[in-house]
């Protein structure tokens, strides 16, 4: 892989100013000198985090691209710490645009309105933490992140996603991937604590029920209904609702 340039030689505007902080704030022209603005010691040409005055609002956090001239951003909320928005941008007027929103509270819709660049995960926002809610914003996620895969196998994965909340026993349950492997919990993060059997497309298009991680060993099946309805008799009786997992 060949050596990154320097920032400085990527980004001398913002070498200009000592930190991408100094630049937004130079870029913004006043809208954001009543902002917390602010950059790492360790490298402030590349990383900028701008306050919410809303309490279940993490910072925005800005990253610039080492490769390329561009900028990431991601804002998260407090209490399991997952996005509810990101995106990347060349503009760092743009940038300026979804700090403003995120720091004033404007709602993830209307933030998006003010900066389009601005990906919405899915997620959305629950200030009281209400397991419920946060169950079914993770959901939405999932769904909307399935629908957005450009991988082969996405229909088969949205299929199965789809099929399982249509199932209100599962639909109840805290839904979380990893290796788009689809699993349950009943308690959300950050301390989930999972149960029952894990699900996952394969890319020939069947489906598999796994007692352990990506594994099929409980059964494999021509469609997304087969798979989803062992899964359910697999589920442990007596289940109450999803609680906080913190």
């Amino acid at each position: 892989m060949p050596t990154p340039p320097a920032p400085s030689v990527l980004y001398p505007d913002v070498a200009a100013h000592d930190s991408l902080a100094a630049a937004l704030r130079d870029t913004a022209d006043g809208r954001l000198d009543a902002v917390p603005v602010s950059s790492p010691d360790g490298a402030p040409l590349m990383h900028a985090s701008i306050g919410s005055t809303l309490p279940h609002r993490e910072s925005l956090l800005v990253s610039a691209w080492t490769y390329e001239r561009k900028w990431s951003i991601r804002g998260t909320e407090s209490f399991q710490h997952l996005a509810l928005v990101d995106g990347d941008t060349d503009s760092l007027a743009e940038v300026v645009e979804a700090a403003r929103a995120w720091h004033d509270g404007a709602s993830l819709d209307e933030i998006h309105r003010a900066a389009p660049f601005v990906h919405l995960t899915g997620r959305f926002e629950v200030p009281d933490r209400d397991p419920a809610r946060l169950t079914e914003s993770e959901w939405q996620h999932l769904h909307r992140e399935a629908g957005e895969l450009e991988y082969p196998w996405r229909d088969s994965h949205l299929l199965l996603i789809e099929t399982a909340y249509a199932e209100p026993p599962l639909r109840a349950l805290y839904p979380f991937t990893s290796h788009w492997v689809l699993r349950f919990a009943t308690a959300t993060r950050p301390r989930m604590t999972v149960v029952g059997p894990s699900l996952f497309a394969h890319s020939d298009g069947s489906f598999g029920v796994g007692g352990s991680f990506m594994d099929s060993d409980l059964g494999r099946f021509a469609t997304a209904h087969e798979a989803v309805a062992l899964a359910l008799r697999q589920l442990p009786s007596g289940l109450g609702p999803v609680t906080l997992g913190g």
